[in-house]
């Protein structure tokens, strides 16, 4: 999953990964938790990582853009 952000994103995208107790799993865009592995009974299948990719985009293309 994280190559996946990582492919996409490259450097434009801060990715950590914390491992947690219980096998939690839990992505965050800006605060906001865009997936719970135990909401949701599983680690994310293609098509669910390819939903939080297209997330992360719609939260990017609203965030005002740094001058270098």
């Amino acid at each position: 999953m994280a190559n996946e952000f990582f492919r996409a994103y490259g450097a434009d995208v801060g990715i950590t990964m914390t491992p947690g107790a219980k096998g939690r799993m839990e992505v965050y865009v800006e605060g906001e938790k865009i997936f719970d592995k135990l909401e949701e009974g599983n680690y994310p299948d293609l098509t669910r990582v390819r939903a939080m990719k297209k997330e992360i985009q719609a939260k990017l293309d609203t965030m005002p853009v740094l001058a270098d």
